[in-house]
């Protein structure tokens, strides 16, 4: 790697990359897992501690925090963030600033094949199901069935969707 390309990409030597992993510049990688035949786009952050499945794609902008699994196959839309904090505050009950023993890290759970679509914020603590949908702009505050679709803020279920029509389109 070029200098001017590891100014751009920050991949810690604490990430487990898997095989055939694609990544573009401005990434920041550290004490993650990413499996094998992923793609990452531009301007992702993946924290210590996530877990990213095997053949997943995420999209440019997009934030993962401590605490998130993405299981196999997943699909990450532009810009999609994670939480990881119920009550997020900058300062101790001292007045210091926080350190991680001052907060809760609330573990979050995406399922095989699940679809996030772009802009979707997930507050911390839910899972969401195997191969569900979550339409572009949700902001999804509660688990979501396997095979849902899900839209809106809060994200409100849509509509089911059989296994069969989850992967219609992989051919």
């Amino acid at each position: 790697m070029s200098d001017s390309l590891s100014a751009i990409r920050l991949v810690a030597p604490d990430v487990k990359l898997g095989r055939n992993v694609k990544f573009y510049g401005f990434l920041n990688l550290y004490g993650c897992e990413i499996g094998d035949d992923v793609k990452i786009g531009t301007f992702v952050e993946i924290q210590k501690g996530a877990r990213v499945g095997h053949r997943c794609k995420i999209s440019s902008h997009t934030f993962i925090c401590e605490g998130v699994t993405i299981e196999d196959e997943v699909f990450v839309g532009h810009g999609v963030t994670f939480t990881n904090d119920l009550f997020p505050r900058a300062t101790a009950a001292h007045g210091g600033l926080q350190t991680e023993a001052d907060w809760v890290c609330r573990p979050t759970l995406i399922r095989r094949g699940a679809s996030i679509g772009s802009g979707v914020t997930l507050l911390c603590g839910i899972t969401v199901g195997e191969s569900a949908v979550i339409g572009a702009g949700s902001v999804v505050t509660r688990d979501v069935p396997a095979h849902a679709v899900v839209a809106g803020n809060p994200a409100r279920f849509r509509k089911m969707i059989g296994p069969d029509l989850a992967f219609k389109n992989r051919e």
